[in-house]
């Protein structure tokens, strides 16, 4: 049987109803087959694996109910509508308890008929996509990707270990490409709730009522546009473990409602009434100085103090200058591996990286190595190859000398870093957000506030 169409098994006793029913289905578009027992629906489902059975109650064999019961055994990703007659209702319900999509009364119209089997079709599907989006939320243990000799990145894996097997609140704070999402997969990949999914929210790439839609879902209605009923990401991480990067970006109105969830595990639907009680695990993250932002007003304090339930503080590149070599002799690894090259990094180069002070961090590292493996035509990785000038130590500085003029500010910073994510990408706006770890709406936001979108 082709499944190039919906396929539907009919398994009726009836001759004459399988032929009518099953050719007007055909003439709908639908791929179909017969059974006229249970024994025979019992022995081809298997083969036929089709998406829907229409399946008679009243078999002259076996009961509908058992065989329902076959199928969703052999078959359990097969919808069954059962076909009944008025007299057996409360049976047809019973079918439904026990694992049937639906039921129909015999004679019924061939509208409803096609409607309901759509519906079972339509709850397939997203049977299917919540099974691939589960395995796509739930990551594998990141813990190989994690390199580094430095007493203070050591300390930081040992307090992972300890942390990661509990329930509790972690805030993950640091500079901006530090590793702070790959600390939280590895807090998740090392709990209990391992098999479950892993949910990333990028606060500052959402709008405030989008934010909220996204967390809390909304209800039909609740808004101009919301013409269906949406579950939030607290519902899909249930039984999971839900990352809010970038909290310092949330407004004070979903911080309250945040703080909520957090104390009660319960919140409700955007435009909606009912209480949902959601079992996930909450981790931050921010680059942001939370303690500052809430003397200024701008957090909430009895948010801050239960999400630092316990606080992971991510060393920068810089407090660990050890670490250079070894991260960009495993990028270098892993990017040969990639492209299958044999490229590697030379000691003039490997020099250059060590004097650079790394204000993207691990971040800015990975992709400098990145471009470098690309951009490299022989087998040994020279300055020139760095992106960015990195070839060179940095105008009044020379190697393993402090800084002799006035450190830039981070908004400096951050600006130069955008530039040269900008050309190292030849100019394409959504690689550069790639590179630098950032939604595309994100960099386009930066771009207008630093006069870059000429």
């Amino acid at each position: 049987m082709t499944k190039s169409y919906p396929a539907i098994f009919l398994v009726d006793d009836d001759d004459v109803f399988r032929m009518v029913i099953g050719g007007e289905l055909k003439r709908l578009g639908f791929v179909v087959a017969g059974a006229g027992s249970g024994a025979e629906a019992i022995q081809r489902v298997p083969e036929l694996e089709p998406d829907v059975v229409l399946l008679d109650l009243q078999l002259p064999d076996v009961s509908g109910l058992d065989v329902l019961k076959a199928i969703r055994e052999r078959c359990p990703s097969t919808e069954v509508i059962m076909l009944t007659g008025h007299g057996s209702i409360d049976t047809a319900i019973e079918s439904i308890r026990i694992g049937a999509f639906d039921y129909v009364v015999k004679p019924c119209p061939l509208a409803e008929l096609e409607m309901r089997i759509h519906r079972a079709i339509e709850r397939q599907a997203l049977r299917r996509r919540t099974n691939l989006l589960e395995r796509a939320l739930t990551p594998a243990d990141p813990g190989g990707s994690f390199v580094g000799e430095s007493l203070e990145f050591k300390g930081l894996l040992a307090l992972i270990d300890r942390v990661a097997p509990t329930d509790s609140t972690v805030l993950i704070t640091g500079e901006t490409g530090c590793g702070k999402e790959m600390i939280a997969k590895l807090l998740h990949a090392r709990s209990p709730r391992r098999a479950r999914p892993f949910v990333v929210v990028e606060c500052a790439a959402l709008q405030e009522s989008l934010l909220q839609s996204e967390l809390f879902g909304h209800e039909r209605g609740a808004f101009t546009g919301a013409d269906r009923a949406k579950p939030g990401l607290f519902e899909v991480a249930h039984g999971g473990t839900i990352f809010l990067d970038e909290i310092g970006e949330v407004s004070l109105a979903t911080q309250v409602k945040l703080l909520r969830v957090l104390d009660t595990s319960t919140f409700r639907h955007v435009g909606g009434t009912s209480e949902i009680r959601v079992d996930a695990r909450v981790l931050a993250a921010t680059n942001r100085k939370l303690s500052a932002m809430v003397v200024q007003g701008l957090f909430r304090e009895d948010l801050y103090y239960r999400l630092r339930t316990i606080t992971l503080d991510v060393p920068p590149l810089r407090a660990r200058p050890g670490d250079v070599e070894l991260l960009a002799m495993h990028f270098a690894r892993t990017f040969n591996e990639r492209f299958g090259s044999h490229k590697r990094i030379g000691p003039e180069a490997l020099g250059a990286l060590q004097r650079h002070d790394w204000p993207g961090n691990v971040r800015e590292l990975l992709h400098a190595v990145e471009a470098a493996v690309i951009v490299c035509d022989g087998e040994e990785i020279q300055p020139h190859h760095l992106p960015g000038g990195l070839g060179t130590a940095p105008a009044g500085r020379s190697a393993g000398s402090s800084t002799t003029g006035p450190l830039p500010t981070l908004a400096e910073l951050e600006r130069s870093h955008i530039e040269t994510a900008l050309r190292t990408m030849n100019g394409h706006r959504g690689n550069a957000a790639r590179v630098l770890g950032i939604s595309e709406r994100n960099l386009y936001r930066k771009l207008r506030e630093y006069n870059l979108l000429g």
